[in-house]
């Protein structure tokens, strides 16, 4: 979308719900306006009556007057900038809302294409740069061209000469200001997305900081650091260099129009056409009109800056997710019943993640999905979340095409528990209950001490209010599943997804989630992803995976008693491990 459209868009989408507060905003600006208009005709008058005998009184009124008009105008400017800066902060505060949603919204491609630190530099900091852009831009540009036609008007009414030689000025002005804006807002593009990929690079360098130690790789990385800095710096420089030329250009502008006027009011005092009085008006509004060629020059400028930020907004907003909502909503009701009937999919062309891929589960059964690193197991979780969808074949969760469903609901009724929990920067309660008002804090309580949590529970400063954050409280791998264990609980879904959560536990660890997933599994429809025996024993049917394909399935107890099945001989080497 081109830059301009791409400033309109946003003004209109994000402007139009806030149309009183503008039309207020406009109205203080333009009486803000008047009075500054108003001011130096006061003192013209003022000059004009100085030296008649009988105007002691009048000039007193009128000296009253200028002083009210100079007192009351800070009053409408501090009302102005009150006015703008609240509608823009709950502009931007919505936009920040509207972004993070999509982005949410958005299928693991997305992901995978923006790393975290690039989208909160874009969602957060390019909104931060639209703050002027939303509450002074279109008021600003608006308020101080009706300033400029206002002071035009006056100059042609005090002499035509001096009218056409200061609206000659103001037509180069803006044209002069048009064309550096033009040249200037590709570089301030080119910084925002050097800004993008820096904070992308940091944050993905920041949370691997355990392996860039252990391989000695710190080196490695602040060359990388120093690289991307040296370019966002020479990127900045030149940008900054395209400001300072406008602004040059403009004090050189202002210069000649100021000695121009002060030249041809002296020139026409001098041919008794206009008096001493006259020739101040003209010298105060010609620097007058400098001072909203200015603000429209100080607009400009910041959408040089906000250009880029607008363009890389609209351009997030235009990214549509390939995953395409369903309107049929799932019910649960109890466990789900499952299907997969010749599904294959491919992360790229030429590689197959899965290949015809069929089996079924009825309501209440568990599966065993085993299968050594990118078999393939991974996938198949990936793509009943409907992160991805299939290129061939078709899922079926309680005989519904998996596409008709409604995203929420389906999230509602699968859920996804790895081995990597991502505990929140909030409270306990807010942890598990993620964020749901809803849920009594007896009922959290209930499902802590069902999982044996209750000794970590109690051990809380604050119980349920204590703020929780990445490795504080105790809080070790295994309580971290437990904690996800209990948002399970709570959500009540139909269908249960294990992938490899016991995978860096210790055996004591393990086992005491292993009595836990009794109480998570009752009821359930479940698929176990797993690398131990033990977490296997559970499972009512087993599917082995290899290089996408499907190389046995069938009962555990029948594969078991098979001594020729892959099965039966993983277990007689007693140890699943192997498949790492």
């Amino acid at each position: 979308m081109p830059r301009f459209k791409a400033a309109l868009f946003l003004l209109q989408a994000y402007l139009k719900n806030q149309l009183p507060t503008l039309v207020g905003l406009f109205l203080v600006f333009i009486i803000n306006t008047a009075l500054l208009t108003i001011g130096p005709l006061i003192l013209q008058t003022y000059l004009v009556n100085i030296n008649r005998s009988d105007s002691h009184s009048l000039l007193i009124y009128i000296a009253l007057l200028f002083l009210g008009v100079a007192a009351i105008s800070p009053l409408f400017s501090l009302l102005e900038v009150f006015v703008a800066e609240n509608l823009s902060l709950q502009i931007t505060n919505q936009l920040r809302l509207d972004l993070t949603l999509h982005c949410l919204h958005q299928d693991l491609d997305f992901s995978l294409k923006y790393p975290p630190g690039e989208l909160i530099e874009r969602v957060d900091d390019d909104v931060s740069d639209l703050n002027n852009f939303f509450s002074r831009f279109l008021v600003s540009i608006v308020g101080n061209a009706f300033l400029i036609v206002g002071i035009q008007v006056i100059l042609f009414h005090i002499d035509w000469r001096v009218g056409t030689l200061m609206l000659l000025f103001s037509a180069v002005s803006l044209l002069a200001i048009n064309r550096l804006h033009t040249l200037s807002a590709p570089h301030w593009k080119n910084v925002l997305q050097m800004r993008g990929k820096l904070f992308g690079f940091l944050e993905e360098r920041l949370a691997g900081t355990e392996d860039i130690r252990a391989c000695h790789a710190e080196m490695y990385t602040l060359r990388g650091l120093v690289e991307r800095t040296r370019l966002l710096v020479r990127k900045q420089r030149r940008a900054l260099q395209m400001i300072f030329a406008t602004r040059s250009t403009m004090v050189v502008l202002f210069s000649v129009s100021s000695a121009l006027a002060l030249t041809l009011s002296i020139y026409l005092y001098a041919l008794r056409a206009i008096d001493i009085a006259t020739v101040y008006t003209i010298y105060y509004f010609t620097v007058l009109l400098n001072s909203p060629l200015e603000q429209i020059l100080e607009q400009w400028r910041n959408l040089q800056q906000s250009t880029g930020c607008i363009t890389r907004i609209v351009e997030l907003l235009e990214i549509h997710s390939n995953i395409k909502d369903g309107e049929r909503m799932l019910q649960v009701t109890g466990p789900l019943a499952l299907e997969f009937r010749d599904v294959s999919f491919s992360y790229a062309e030429g590689t197959q993640a899965l290949q015809k891929i069929s089996f079924s589960l009825r309501p209440g059964e568990i599966l065993g999905l085993i299968g050594r690193t990118g078999s393939g197991k991974s996938t198949i979780t990936k793509l009943l979340a409907r992160f991805h969808d299939p290129q061939q074949g078709v899922i079926l969760v309680n005989d519904i095409l998996l596409t008709e469903l409604n995203l929420q609901s389906l999230r509602a009724a699968i859920v996804l528990i790895n081995q990597e929990v991502q505990i929140l920067h909030a409270t306990v309660r807010e942890n598990i209950t993620l964020f749901d008002d809803t849920i009594s804090d007896e009922r959290v309580i209930q499902i802590l001490e069902k999982l044996g949590l209750d000794q970590w529970y109690q051990g809380l400063p604050k119980g349920l209010d204590t703020r929780l954050t990445p490795g504080e409280f105790g809080l070790s791998a295994g309580e971290a599943q437990l904690l996800a264990f209990a948002r399970v609980f709570l959500s009540n879904p139909g269908l249960v997804i294990l992938d490899e959560i016991s995978s860096r536990l210790d055996p004591v660890t393990e086992q005491r989630l292993e009595r836990a997933l009794d109480y998570l599994l009752q009821d359930r429809t479940a698929i176990i992803i797993a690398h131990r025996l033990l977490t296997l024993q559970r499972v009512d049917t087993v599917l082995v995976l290899e290089n996408g394909t499907c190389i046995e399935q069938g009962l555990r107890r029948q594969l078991a008693d098979d001594p020729h099945s892959h099965f039966a001989q993983l277990l007689q080497k007693g140890n699943m491990e192997v498949l790492q």
